[in-house]
C-alpha cells in the first residue's frame, strides 16, 4: 500500500480532495462534529475507491485494509483542516 501522503488520481493528492469536499460541504451549511463524520466517510469511499483502482479487492485482508487506508485518509484531512484553521485563526 503507499504512502497517503503519496495517493494520487491523476496528479491530484487524495488529501486535497478530501479537503475540498469537506469544505464545499461546510459552504453547503454542515457544521459541527458532522463535518469531522463526513470527513471520515468521504476518507473511507475514496480510499476504498482509490484502492480498489489499484487492484481488485477480493478478500477479507484487502477490504479491510483498503478499509483502514480510508479511515487514515479521513483522520490525515481532518488533521490538516483543524491544524490550518487553528493556524489562521492564530495569525
Amino acid at each position: 500500500m503507499e504512502i497517503i501522503s503519496e495517493s494520487m488520481v491523476n496528479g491530484i493528492p487524495l488529501v486535497l480532495v478530501v479537503l475540498g469536499l469537506v469544505e464545499w460541504s461546510k459552504r453547503l451549511g454542515v457544521s459541527g462534529q458532522h463535518l469531522q463524520i463526513l470527513s471520515m466517510l468521504i476518507g473511507v469511499v475514496l480510499g476504498i475507491l482509490y484502492q480498489y483502482s489499484v487492484f481488485p479487492l477480493t478478500t477479507f485482508g484487502e477490504w479491510f485494509g483498503a478499509v483502514i487506508y480510508g479511515l487514515a485518509l479521513g483522520l490525515i484531512a481532518s488533521g490538516v483542516y483543524d491544524a490550518v484553521r487553528s493556524a489562521v485563526v492564530r495569525g
